[in-house]
């Protein structure tokens, strides 16, 4: 789709809005509104303004002009307006230059892409994500000097077998552990679910599958389908738009919180990824579980880099609640294939066209466009330096002898760890002025922010442990 296919869009639909929407570096949406009277087709050309400076780890005041430069292959109706509003993902241009903006997660997404090009290993990269999700019926919290607290309220929760409810307790709700593919009346969300595929549908997202996952309290995903990398994190951006705002029409509420539940399986996004060559896999071939000694190299560059792309692959202090054993969460960094306790997964297909390997540590709070971007440029890096993985892991990784555990190394255990080492190991990323010395210095003090801020506040948990001693 071109400037004059959106055009002629905006006309067939009787567009009254054309609503601009980019990505901030903690992975939120943001946009801003213009009257289809307002908008022309030159906004292709030249942009729109606006200040760079609100926006958190980006420009200061006194450099704050920015454009938002609207990419018309993104563009599609929005399912939730009341008044018809054509939506278009935009990058964020640097005035001064006309070049993508240093900070603009987008436009890392597509220097990486270039890169990838130049480097001649390969031309396309194709990413495919599963993020999960919660929805849940209500959600409550509170921090300030008297103290902190949180509540999830849901009426699917295992927890919820003696609370009264209008209509009274139906007792149909999977027990912890036991969310995986019931069918209703204990998954209660399957409309809700559905409602949200037609809604990516209409918006122009391909979805392959949507089921309950492991968790209790409401745990879901939907499966959609691969494609090019800064293609794919767009996707990624409106299905998160699409899971909240149709949850928040149902009068539920939507998370992509990595562990909101404690004692049960939190919300991964397994990253499936492969490079491509003139309409070749490069993946394919006749090694382990049917890989190219090229994606053997690629993983090798994963696992060697994997604890400084933790810091973007998972970036919250809540990430790290997750990444512990025997929640099928991934934290050896080993492969194999079918092995789910490994952090690469080489998932089995009958067609080599589809051989590829999936990254199992990545959470959904982590920003699409870097984390894909980045991921791609450790393989890279273990593709250029024939950085081999080792063996596989075909073992229960949770349940190895001691001596055989000590091993096997493990993504990092805190947020702080992990920015630790991104600040040490991070030329990787630079590389054909992918992402910048000044970005990654300016991400790192943006989630220092974070970690300070849940560093300092008093938990519960400290009340229950220390406050009687």
């Amino acid at each position: 789709m071109n400037a004059q296919d959106v055009m002629k869009m905006i006309q067939e639909n009787e567009v009254r809005f054309v609503d601009l929407r980019f990505t901030d570096t903690r992975g939120k949406e943001h946009h801003v509104g213009l009257p289809v009277s307002a908008f022309e087709e030159e906004h292709f050309e030249h942009g729109h303004p606006f200040d760079g400076s609100s926006l958190a780890g980006w420009k200061g005041i006194q450099a704050s002009d920015m454009i938002l430069m609207p990419e018309p292959s993104s563009a599609y109706i929005d399912p939730f307006f009341d008044e018809t509003t054509l939506v278009i993902t935009c990058d964020v241009i640097e005035p001064s230059d006309g070049k993508g903006y240093d900070r603009d997660p987008r436009s890392i997404a597509k220097r990486a892409e270039a890169y990838l090009k130049s480097t001649g290993i390969g031309d396309t990269a194709y990413f495919g994500p599963e993020p999960e999700f919660f929805i849940f019926d209500s959600v409550e919290w509170s921090v300030d000097m008297s103290g902190v607290y949180s509540k999830i309220i849901s009426e699917e929760a295992a927890w919820s077998t003696a609370d009264k409810f209008e209509g009274g307790n139906t007792g149909h709700r999977p027990r912890v552990k036991g969310g995986y593919f019931p069918v209703p009346p204990v998954d209660s969300l399957n409309d809700v679910r559905a409602a949200m595929v037609l809604a990516l549908e209409a918006c122009g997202v391909p979805v392959e599958v949507h089921h309950h996952e492991v968790a209790n309290a409401g745990q879901c995903e939907i499966g959609t389908k691969f494609s090019t990398l800064t293609k794919r994190a767009d996707w990624t951006q409106v299905l998160k738009y699409i899971v909240h705002n149709v949850a928040h029409q149902y009068g539920k509420t939507a998370t992509f919180m990595p562990k909101p539940i404690v004692g049960d399986n939190g919300s991964g996004m397994h990253v499936h990824q492969s490079i491509w060559k003139d309409g070749q896999n490069l993946f394919a071939g006749n090694g382990y579980a049917g890989l190219s000694e090229t994606a053997l190299y690629y993983i090798g560059g994963i696992i060697k880099h994997a604890r400084a792309l933790n810091a973007i692959t998972n970036p919250g202090t809540n990430s790290y609640k997750r990444l512990v054993p025997h929640y099928e969460a991934p934290t050896k960094l080993a492969y194999s294939a079918r092995n789910r306790s490994a952090s690469i997964r080489i998932p089995y297909v009958a067609n080599p066209k589809g051989r590829r390997i999936e990254a199992r540590f990545p959470d959904p709070l982590a920003n699409p466009y870097l984390c894909f971007a980045a991921l791609m440029m450790a393989g890279l890096d273990g593709i250029q330096n024939k950085i081999h993985p080792g063996d596989p892991a075909d073992k229960n990784l949770y349940d190895l002898p001691p001596e055989e555990d000590a091993l096997i190394p493990t993504v990092c255990t805190s947020l702080e760890q992990a920015l630790e080492y991104l600040d040490k190991d991070r030329e990787f990323l630079t590389r054909g002025g992918v992402f910048s010395n000044d970005f990654i210095d300016a991400y790192i003090a943006l989630k220092q922010e974070e970690v300070d801020r849940m560093r300092i506040t008093t938990h519960p948990v400290e009340f229950d442990m220390y406050y009687s001693l």
